[in-house]
């Protein structure tokens, strides 16, 4: 749902504060009111969250795994801006130190995030398969996981030659991930997070 007739500057974003605990996304210069998930899409960030976390832990790897805590300000299209806010994102600690003091919104001029997963709810369908895809591939974010629900798959696009090559995955098979290659998880694990 747009919830502003006038378009706004990043700036206009961060500063906006409508007096509720509404969080918007900025598509175009427009906030875009983000909903509640359903039970189960909270359940499968919290989830991937945790594995991404745990995994980064046995591997040592000097990153961090957050569940809709930090946003991606996207290449502008037009003359409007845009800034996402990822289910989860795994991005370098040092990055997600540097934010302690400033906004949690990775800028265009700082590495892109490691790994991106949306989970896609009825409202978000188009947007998570289209619209974010072909911005997180510009911003070129390595790797973007589509967790679907409603078709019982994830799709995992990694970029390759500068565009997304995806591969889609059901039931039990093992989902592939080039960051975390060592990750063993079904499908069906993540389904039934």
């Amino acid at each position: 749902m747009t919830v502003a007739l006038e378009k706004l500057s990043f700036q206009d974003y961060l500063r906006h504060d409508d007096g509720t605990d509404t969080r918007y996304e900025l598509v175009n210069g427009e906030l875009v009111a983000m909903s509640l998930g359903t039970g189960k899409h909270s359940a499968v960030m919290k989830f991937l969250e945790k594995k991404f976390d745990r995994e980064i832990d046995r591997l040592a790897h000097p990153w961090t795994a957050l569940r809709g805590d930090v946003g991606v300000r996207s290449p502008q299209s037009g003359r409007w801006e845009t800034s996402r806010i990822p289910d989860v994102v795994v991005l370098p600690t040092e990055q997600w130190k540097a934010m302690a003091g400033r906004e949690a919104v990775i800028e265009l001029n700082e590495p892109a995030p490691l790994l991106v997963v949306e989970v896609v709810s009825p409202s978000t369908v188009k947007t998570d398969y289209r619209s974010k895809r072909a911005e997180y591939n510009v911003l070129n974010i390595e790797e973007y996981w589509i967790v679907d629900p409603l078709k019982d798959c994830v799709t995992v696009c990694l970029l390759i030659d500068g565009l997304y090559e995806s591969t889609e995955y059901v039931g039990e098979q093992i989902v592939e991930s080039q960051r975390f290659p060592e990750l063993k998880l079904t499908v069906a694990e993540i389904l039934a997070a």
